[in-house]
């Protein structure tokens, strides 16, 4: 968690915990990512690495439901590939399976980014480890 406040810190973001109509925000006009109290190390961790994802990317207000879609598996797909390297993804799958929610705890990310990391795997852009 810390090398992703100091990525926002890098990046000048601000960094704020407030409640919402989701887990997490980012408002470009401010430079600002919210995070909702209360959530656990693991959902926090991958929240703010998919705001970050928002940031890093240049998203902005989406104007559509299709741009908003696009964006929204963008930035998982970032956070993804920043959390999750090929040789843990290869020892979660050895050691738990394919069910996401066992990856998802084994790996301390969300099922959302379990489900982006197995997205990028499919399209070859992130390294298969070796066995």
């Amino acid at each position: 968690m810390q090398h992703l406040l100091r990525l926002a810190e890098d990046q000048r973001l601000r960094v704020v915990e407030r409640s919402g109509p989701t887990l997490g925000g980012f408002d470009p006009a401010t430079s600002t990512i919210r995070l909702s109290p209360g959530m656990r190390v693991r959902t926090a961790r991958s929240v703010l690495a998919h705001e970050l994802g928002h940031a890093h990317l240049g998203h902005g207000p989406a104007t559509t439901s299709a741009i908003r879609a696009q964006q929204e598996r963008q930035a998982d797909e970032w956070a993804a590939s920043r959390l999750i390297s090929p040789r843990a993804y290869a020892e979660a799958e050895l050691l738990r399976g394919p069910h996401l929610a066992s990856l998802a705890f084994e790996l301390d990310v969300t099922i959302e980014l379990v489900l982006a990391y197995q997205r990028l795997l499919r399209q070859g852009a992130v390294p298969v480890a070796a066995a």
